[in-house]
């Protein structure tokens, strides 16, 4: 069984002061729900002050980016090291990330084995935008990503990854895919390259999630899909009521 998990992205939202309410208003429902893995991933400035909230818990921190060097003359850039030092978890190759920051399949994949050489989770995203969507090359799209952005890992690292599909169309434009639609991508091209590379165990084993306008009001259809493991929230993570109703749809 692939334990659910329900990661908010909070992007750049937040000070450090609003992130420590938010948390501690999360925090005694968060823990009433261990069947559920729940990450919480603030802007850098966030992650020392929430470590210290979230410890002693089985709250995940994580971070949203890391450069893969582990030091050296790379200004604005944050380490490995830099990062486990506060957080399990890391988001890579976010859509965002690859539309405004210039990311491409091989920077993420350098992150990807940066990250687990380092003894973070990594949480790399995959997504088609509108035009790919439309033009039907979400399969070529998705399969090149997940193809690239995972290759030249062990079998131990690989069994690590954590998988999110994030559609490029339906993040923050509140067009979520439909269940079906968005389970179909993992069942059909996530999976299968991952067993290509890996093995069949290791792509059944893989926890995969959806993202993408996910709600408190359409997590179930979503969970209640056989290959969706979980969701990568954005907006309804920043707001406790909203990200707790989507965990509690992941252990229903």
């Amino acid at each position: 069984m692939r334990k659910p998990m329900v990661a908010g992205n909070w992007k750049m939202n937040k000070t450090v002061k609003e992130a420590a309410a938010l948390v501690s208003e999360l925090l005694p429902s968060l823990k009433s729900v261990p069947s559920v893995e729940r990450v919480i991933c603030p802007p850098y400035p966030c992650l020392m002050q929430l470590s210290t909230l979230l410890e002693g818990s089985d709250v995940g921190l994580g971070a949203q980016n890391l450069f893969w060097e582990a030091s050296g003359a790379y200004t604005g850039e944050v380490s490995p090291a830099m990062v486990k030092e506060f957080c399990q978890y890391v988001i890579l190759g976010h859509s965002e990330r690859r539309a405004y920051f210039g990311e491409t399949d091989e920077t993420v994949n350098k992150k990807v084995k940066a990250a687990l050489e380092i003894g973070l989770t990594p949480i790399v995203c995959v997504g088609e935008t509108l035009a790919e969507n439309e033009a039907n090359r979400t399969a070529e799209v998705v399969t090149r990503q997940v193809a690239e952005g995972l290759k030249g890992l062990s079998q131990e690292q690989a069994a690590k990854i954590v998988v999110a599909y994030e559609p490029v169309w339906a993040i923050g434009t509140g067009k979520a895919a439909s269940g079906p639609q968005a389970n179909d991508v993992l069942a059909k091209y996530i999976r299968p390259t991952v067993k290509d590379m890996y093995g069949e165990a290791i792509a059944q084993g893989m926890r995969i999630l959806y993202g993408g306008s996910v709600k408190g009001s359409n997590a179930a259809e979503f969970f209640g899909q056989p290959d969706i493991d979980g969701a990568l929230v954005g907006g309804a993570s920043l707001k406790a009521p909203d990200f707790m109703d989507i965990v509690k749809a992941a252990a229903a």
